[in-house]
This record gives structure tokens, sequence and C-alpha cells, in this order.
């Protein structure tokens, strides 16, 4: 992204995730990822999006790492 704004609109902020703006959209409701509404328009934080996906990264980690170690108990 060749503009990286730390305030993004629906639109840089579903590039930048790589995911539909409607994806975005069906996240936000859910309240699945930080968001706000300035004005009536959905509006993400860079820095907040970098962290929330640095967090369900580590909790992808924490749960393969989980599985590997029941799969290791079985095998025993």
């Amino acid at each position: 992204m060749a503009d990286s704004r730390e305030v993004m609109n629906i639109r840089q902020a579903s590039q930048y995730l790589g995911v539909s703006p409607d994806t975005l959209y069906k996240y936000v409701n859910e309240q699945k990822i930080p968001a706000f509404k300035l004005g009536n328009r959905w509006r993400f934080k860079k820095s907040r999006l970098d962290q929330w996906m640095e967090e369900k990264s580590s909790e992808v980690e924490v749960k393969r790492t989980k599985k590997a170690k029941a799969a290791g108990q079985a095998a025993t």
C-alpha cells in the first residue's frame, strides 16, 4: 500500500487486510475487528489493525501448539 495512512476508510482497510469490503463490514457488525465511526462512516486505525492481526496470529499459534501436543500425547 503506497499510501500508508494511520486512519483508513473501509476500502483502504479492506485492501490493507486483503479482504473484501463486504467481509470487513461483516466483521465490524459482529464486533470482530477494531473500528470506530466518524460521522456515519467506519474508520480503522492502522496501528489497531496491526495489533489485532498480531493477536489473531498468536491465537492461531497457541491452537496449533495445543493440537501438536495433543497429537503427540495420543501417539505415545
